[in-house]
């Protein structure tokens, strides 16, 4: 295990940073990671059901990202609304901060807003003098690696196709792949978690065991709970949903749901795919919220393998992802993914990790 922040970084040249999505989802480059092995190979995306087995389930994050993101009418000041805490009072992000320190005001769809409280996170809590649908005048915001403004293209491609349950502020990435067409060929379903502003923030302490995260909240339903607790093998589409599963497995055990001891997971399935999930390790239909941090050591409970995006140096999902294929594998397949020119972060290219 390693503990420091500096074991989790690389060399990210800027240029290999997607800026925009490429003109077909499925056209995407995918790197298969072979734990047991330690291979790579190069493939593309549209090629994932050649490496499907019977009984995999594939488990998608359906969250819709929000049209989040209103201006002042005087364009100066940038607000990402995250949060409606009641009649006209938002929680949300502002930039430039220095702007809107406690008791500064600004208009919207002119309508006066004021700054109450600072959080010590640098949230505002504001308060409008009439209700805004704040949403309606809004656009997606792209995450702080996209230095372009959005636009009309981006209202749909960074949204998946299968989106539909209002509430995330970024969008689930790993699903941006996916298009009806594919989603139609193979055995899936959705939890959902609506994905924070908390996924952009750096990870600051040495320690990385003293970063914490912000809660979000997560859904399983009856229907997907059946079909994950009878599968062969999870294949989990994106972070978001790795942190989803693994919580509601603990969280199943701690309401005394669950009873027996966890199984023991290699983390490496077998070429005819892990047993179906058994009585310790069952899934339950619930909601809640989730501050689940996974950085190595951690011992999975649900997820057999994951398909994800490449993620930023120094990063919780760099963490997690190293935590399900060891930090040197996967550092070395960054490198090799560097050499080879694949694109990086949201709209970026995949990690198929088997």
């Amino acid at each position: 295990m390693s503990r420091r922040l500096r074991d989790y970084d690389y060399i990210l040249p800027r240029e290999l940073i997607a800026q925009h999505p490429l003109e077909r989802r499925e056209d995407s480059r995918m790197m298969v990671l072979h734990r047991a092995e330690q291979k790579i190979e190069h493939r593309k995306f549209r090629e994932l059901k050649t490496l499907l087995q019977p009984g995999d389930l594939i488990v998608l994050n359906d969250t819709r990202v929000l049209a989040a993101r209103r201006f002042s009418d005087d364009g100066v000041v940038e607000f990402l609304f995250l949060e409606r805490l009641g009649p006209k009072r938002w929680n949300c992000m502002v930039t430039p901060g220095r702007k809107m320190r406690a008791g500064a005001t600004a208009t919207i769809d002119n309508v006066c807003l004021r700054v109450e409280k600072i959080a010590a996170s640098g949230e505002r809590i504001v308060a409008f003098d009439e209700d805004v649908d704040v949403y309606a005048g809004g656009s997606v915001p792209l995450p702080p690696y996209v230095n372009r403004p959005s636009d009309a293209t981006d209202a749909a491609r960074y949204q998946t196709v299968f989106a539909r349950e209002p509430g995330a502020v970024a969008a689930p990435t790993a699903g941006l792949h996916f298009t009806s067409q594919i989603l139609g060929e193979i055995p899936h379903t959705f939890v959902t978690l609506h994905v924070g502003p908390g996924t952009f923030l750096p990870v600051r302490a040495e320690d990385v065991t003293e970063h914490r995260t912000h809660a979000e909240r997560f859904f399983v339903s009856p229907e997907a709970a059946e079909k994950i607790n009878g599968a062969q093998r999870i294949i989990a589409v994106g972070t978001t949903t790795v942190r989803v599963l693994e919580t509601a497995v603990r969280k199943a055990r701690r309401c005394g749901k669950i009873v027996g001891q966890p199984r023991t997971v290699s983390g490496l399935p077998s070429a005819g795919g892990a047993p179906a999930l058994q009585e310790s390790d069952r899934i339950e239909p619930q909601s809640g919220e989730t501050d689940l941090f996974i950085y190595p050591p951690f011992r999975f409970q649900v997820v057999d393998a994951l398909l994800t995006n490449f993620h930023l140096p120094r990063s919780t999902l760099l963490m997690l992802v190293s935590a399900f294929a060891g930090r040197e594998f996967i550092l070395h397949a960054y490198e090799e993914a560097v050499c080879h020119s694949y694109r990086f972060h949201s709209y970026g290219d995949c990690m198929l990790i088997l």
